[in-house]
């Protein structure tokens, strides 16, 4: 049972004429362009704005209309993926390497679906390690500061050569095996200088649709 592509194909549902919306990025995301495509093939209204590089190709490849941000004011609706989701509906994102894009677009969205197949539902968040995007300049010391903070980074790889964000950034992996409190830490993250942004998404998402092996689709919302 393919309960990522499940969850998708239900939240794309709540999406109507007129609306403009947000595209994530990541394997869930794209099963969510790929019914948004077919719908506006049959006709759907609607323009949209991408979160990274991969998931704008796959949009225009598929007819859906893609704006300059310029000529955007607010998003509908957003529709991406997570990495964990927790009993509070708190994520954890930023697998697929687009994690300060999606913030951006998401901050602007009016709301925010997420889908998930349902082994992304936890009680705690940490478990998936916490992507934290980072400046290259001096970024052995920006690891040490999130060192300090017990988070076990590691720099992520491409290859022999840092992982590089479509924002010419670093990304750190912190393993942190519990994030029982995700506001307070987003907030220690950020002040650190060298950190751009990072994964935790902090009462931001809406509505998380969950596909679950059984074949059914549980709809949780804030």
């Amino acid at each position: 049972m393919n309960t990522k592509k499940l969850a998708a194909e239900q939240a794309v549902e709540e999406i109507t004429d007129g609306m403009t919306v947000g595209l994530g990025t990541g394997s869930t995301a794209y099963y969510a362009i790929e019914k948004l495509g077919e719908r506006v093939k049959e006709g759907l209204q609607i323009r949209a704005v991408a979160t990274s590089k991969r998931s704008e190709e796959q949009a225009r490849e598929l007819g859906i209309p893609i704006v300059p941000f310029a000529e955007v004011k607010r998003i509908d609706i957003t529709v991406d993926g997570a990495d964990e989701v927790d009993d509070n509906l708190e994520l954890i994102k930023g697998g697929g390497g687009a994690l300060l894009r999606e913030k951006i677009v998401a901050a602007r969205s009016d709301r925010m679906i997420v889908i998930v197949g349902e082994n992304k539902m936890v009680s705690t968040l940490g478990q998936f390690p916490l992507p934290v995007e980072i400046v290259p300049f001096a970024h052995e010391w920006t690891l040490e500061a999130l060192e300090s903070l017990d988070l076990n980074p590691g720099l992520r790889m491409d290859g022999d050569q840092p992982y590089v964000t479509d924002n010419g950034n670093y990304i750190a992996d912190c393993r942190a095996e519990a994030i029982p409190d995700p506001a307070a830490l987003h907030a220690k993250l950020n002040d650190i200088p060298g950190v751009v942004e990072n994964g935790l998404f902090v009462s931001m998402a809406h509505t998380v649709v969950v596909g679950r092996e059984d074949g059914s689709v549980q709809t949780l919302r804030r």
